[in-house]
């Protein structure tokens, strides 16, 4: 393994699930643009945005879609619970990673 690897897996070992979904996709569908921005040093900026705000819109859309559920019992709130939260992930996947 040499250097350049260690360091670009230290550079990116904080850039969390959606970054490193961001990365995969980039390197796979978008290398022009994946280089663009490791050349141009931006890709770690770029990366740690995208997963903080696909966290962002997890928590601010999951307690909403909660609320709609209080109501209901707990174990079909529960499962719809999990239900949302994939369809609220695909929905942050199409929008921020695989765009």
């Amino acid at each position: 393994v040499g250097a350049s690897t260690v360091l670009s897996e230290a550079a990116t070992e904080n850039i969390g699930k959606y970054g490193r979904m961001r990365r995969e996709y980039l390197q796979e569908y978008q290398p022009e643009f994946y280089n663009q921005l490791l050349l141009s040093g931006k890709l770690q900026v770029h990366l740690l945005e995208i997963n903080n705000t696909a966290h962002q819109r997890l928590g601010r859309i999951m307690p909403e879609l909660a609320k709609r559920l209080k109501t209901s019992a707990s174990l079909k709130w529960a499962g719809l619970m999990n239900t949302w939260k994939v369809q609220v992930e695909k929905r942050i996947l199409s929008e921020l990673i695989y765009h």
